[in-house]
């Protein structure tokens, strides 16, 4: 289990340094899209199969789509206190002779089918999350977001103070901040650099350092600081997401599933020519006093104690932010929040 949960978070971290080449508002499920390509990888032989396990780093992962299973019941418990709910659909050309045939719902774009399109993959995921110690909504107030060191814009800016699990990290000039939801198995942990220092979000340094290995070491339990008071000053977002996934895989090295002549999906149908023409993840997050609700379609630093035990969270710039299942440490959500 724990090296499924590896995988997808590299796999995680991977797709990331693609979409946040622009450098707007980024959010997607890894876990969504990994365990959607984990069904194809189950019909694909050859090449096809070789870039597939690479890609989502399963090359060491034995058993993979067993291992889904029980990562899945154990993240979607039925007595758990979030609702995560996750669905992959394969839509095939009417004519093939699939194994296995699915009705797809709306999440496709207009015009995204037509009569050339052999096999489109989608995959949406759902949550709905209370915090654990939950915003007060009297305490909200109109306040300035900087997008950068020029411009800004008005969001309604949430308040709390709490003692949270906190670290800085003086490396990447880095506060982190883990938002428990009820129960606690679920965290959306925040990553907040100092000050907008770059010539963009901010976020450049800090996102060039990102690996997984920083990322887990980072926000360990044992590495973070629940003593002390946090002033917590937090945007209420939205952000929806809609990505063509098909250019994103091809940069990372999968490329023979979308080729026709070239593409290997022997095992999930007999024709020789049957390729994935599209992948399509629609992503969708709120975040309020309450709590989270998202949907897609995918060394510790301790300040001396002798300071006062009292430290500021002040997200009035852009951050990255990431929604984990603890027992696991599993990414289930990622995202970049640049803009309002």
């Amino acid at each position: 289990m724990e090296k499924l949960a590896d995988a997808n978070s590299h796999f995680a971290l991977d797709f990331f340094q693609e979409l946040k080449k622009p450098t707007g508002n980024v959010f997607f499920s890894p876990f969504s899209i990994s365990s959607a390509l984990a069904m194809v990888a189950l019909g694909a032989r050859g090449n096809t199969a070789s870039q597939l396990l690479k890609t989502l780093h399963f090359d060491d992962v034995e058993d993979f789509h067993s291992k889904f299973h029980t990562l899945n019941s154990k993240i979607n418990r039925s007595n758990a206190p979030y609702i995560l709910k996750v669905a992959n659909r394969l839509y095939g050309e009417k004519t093939y002779n699939f194994l296995s045939v699915s009705k797809i719902s709306e999440l496709l774009p207009e015009g995204s089918i037509n009569e050339m399109t052999k096999l489109v993959l989608v995959n949406a995921v759902y949550f709905k999350g209370n915090w654990e110690k939950p915003f007060k909504e009297g305490d909200t107030n109109d306040k300035p977001f900087r997008l950068n060191k020029r411009e800004k814009k008005n969001v309604k800016m949430m308040f709390m103070k709490e003692k949270l699990p906190f670290r800085y990290i003086p490396e990447c000039k880095c506060r982190v901040l883990e938002l428990p939801y009820k129960g606690k198995d679920l965290s959306m942990i925040i990553l907040l650099p100092d000050d907008i220092e770059d010539n963009s979000t901010g976020l450049e340094q800090l996102e060039q350092q990102l690996t997984l290995k920083k990322l887990q070491e980072w926000t360990q339990p044992q590495n973070m600081n629940s003593r002390w008071d946090i002033n917590v000053h937090l945007p209420k977002f939205q952000l929806e997401e809609n990505y063509d996934l098909k250019p994103y895989f091809s940069a990372l090295g999968l490329i023979d599933m979308f080729e026709r002549g070239k593409a290997n999906l022997s095992g999930m149908s007999g024709s020789p020519d049957l390729y994935v023409s599209k992948i399509v993840h629609k992503s969708f997050l709120e975040v309020n006093e309450v709590g989270t609700e998202a949907a897609a379609a995918t060394g510790a630093t301790f300040v001396p104690c002798c300071l006062p035990l009292e430290e500021n969270f002040n997200a009035d710039h852009p951050f990255l932010f990431f929604i984990r299942h603890n027992p696991t440490n599993t990414i289930l959500f990622l995202g970049r929040f640049a803009s309002p």
